[in-house]
């Protein structure tokens, strides 16, 4: 078990009390209601009241510290907490239990640390810069994997990209032999590979709330990411590539993204 930070032990708890109240949302929300804010962007009554908690959490612990929020936004400062309410709000709409609440803390142009809850399997992901990545409290390393053809890499779609750009690059990652998968949230997509349980995660453009927690956990768990607050990434988003080391070159060859 490695020991934390008060400010890491603090997100995580706000995170995991978020995780809380979003799994009773689940499970109490009348099926198939949900309303639309965009094309494939689904937005739930949950998404507030999830946003609001960790908000006023954030605010009492750290007073003074800035907050960017997916849903009601927010402001950016020397130190600002990053946060997506629910990172898979189609899946939570249509009842499909693969969705997280992603916090992090962004402190002088640095990613600090990082704290993913994935409430319906119960798994805490967290991680703080220079300090390692845990899944509940136990260290956590990206997979050996160094041949493209014995890996599973997970590529996120969005509509910020023409359809043909996404379909392309499937296309070429597919020709290398490696397995492809999609299951609906960039923070558990890039968890995932810090953990082990995926290769690689890349896309063509994702937005901080959903990615920054992630990236810490890949980099501190020992993989590779570009240097995704680079030319705005914070408040305008970036595409986003995290693999095994072994697997950058390779990945980056197929994926065709540019850093």
């Amino acid at each position: 078990m490695r020991r934390v930070s008060d400010q890491l032990s603090q997100a995580c708890a706000i995170a995991e009390e978020a995780g809380v109240l979003m799994k009773r949302l689940f499970h109490e929300r009348p099926a198939g209601r949900f309303e639309l804010k965009g094309e494939q962007d689904y937005l739930t009554e949950a998404d507030a009241q999830v946003e609001e908690l960790v908000a006023a959490r954030l605010g009492r612990a750290f007073p003074g510290d800035s907050f960017l929020g997916e849903e009601g936004g927010g402001s950016i400062g020397q130190r600002t907490w990053v946060v997506d309410p629910i990172d898979g709000t189609a899946n939570f709409a249509r009842g499909i239990p693969h969705f997280c609440v992603s916090i992090a803390l962004v402190e002088g142009g640095e990613i600090a640390l990082g704290a993913i809850v994935q409430p319906l399997t119960g798994e805490t992901y967290a991680a703080e810069r220079g300090r390692g990545a845990t899944l509940n409290h136990r260290a956590i390393n990206v997979s050996p994997i160094a041949d493209l053809r014995q890996s599973t890499i997970e590529l996120g779609w969005s509509t910020r990209r023409p359809l043909s750009d996404y379909v392309a690059m499937l296309g070429r990652v597919v020709a290398t032999g490696a397995g492809t998968m999609r299951m609906g949230s960039g923070a558990l997509g890039l968890a995932y590979v810090a953990a082990g349980r995926t290769d690689g995660y890349a896309e063509l453009h994702i937005n901080s709330w959903d990615s920054l927690a992630g990236i810490l956990l890949v980099r501190e768990a020992g993989g590779w990411t570009n240097d995704f607050l680079a030319d705005d990434g914070l408040s305008e988003g970036n595409p986003i590539l995290a693999c095994t080391p072994a697997l950058q070159d390779a990945l980056q060859a197929a994926t065709r993204l540019k850093f």
